[in-house]
C-alpha cells in the first residue's frame, strides 16, 4: 500500500472577515477529509499612482504580511492546537498568486464580498477572477 499525499486546500487569506469566514470553513471541511489548509496571504508593495512606493526606512513588508496572517489564523484556531494549518506569504499580484497556486491545490476557497456578480464584474472581483480562472475547484463562502 502507498501512502498518499493528503488533499490540499488552498485558503486566501487578506484578514478580512470573508477572508477568515472562508478560513473557518476550509478547517472544517479539512477535518472532515483528514486534509491540509495551506492559509495564503498575498501581499503587494503598495502603489502610488501606479508606481511602487519607494522603500520606508524601516519597513518591512514581508515581516509585516507574516504577522498579520499569523493574527488572522490565530484569531480563528481561537487556541485549537490540532487543526493542520499551514501559513504561507507570497509577493505579488493576488488574483494571478491564486491562481497559479490552484495547479497544485485540490480545493481553492476564498471569501466573498457580499457583491452582486455586476459589482464584482466591475471592480475586477478577486474570488471572480478565481472562479474563472482557476485549474481546481473554487469554494466562494459567503458570510
Amino acid at each position: 500500500m502507498v501512502d498518499q499525499e493528503p488533499e490540499r486546500i488552498v485558503v486566501a487569506i487578506d484578514g478580512s472577515p470573508p477572508s477568515l469566514d472562508a478560513l473557518r470553513w476550509a478547517i472544517d471541511h479539512a477535518d472532515r477529509l483528514g486534509a491540509v489548509v495551506e492559509a495564503l496571504h498575498v501581499w503587494q508593495i503598495p502603489n502610488e499612482y501606479g508606481v511602487p512606493v519607494p522603500r520606508v526606512p524601516g519597513e518591512n513588508f514581508e515581516g509585516t504580511a507574516k504577522r498579520a496572517l499569523q493574527g488572522s489564523i490565530d484569531e480563528v484556531l481561537a487556541g485549537r492546537t490540532n487543526a493542520p494549518v499551514e501559513a504561507a506569504t507570497l509577493q505579488g499580484y493576488p488574483p494571478k498568486i491564486l491562481v497559479e497556486r490552484s495547479k497544485t491545490a485540490d480545493l481553492l476557497v476564498v471569501g466573498s464580498r457580499g457583491r452582486g456578480a455586476f459589482a464584482g464584474t466591475l471592480l475586477g472581483s478577486v474570488s471572480l477572477h478565481c472562479v474563472t480562472h482557476a485549474e481546481c475547484p473554487v469554494v466562494v463562502v459567503r458570510g
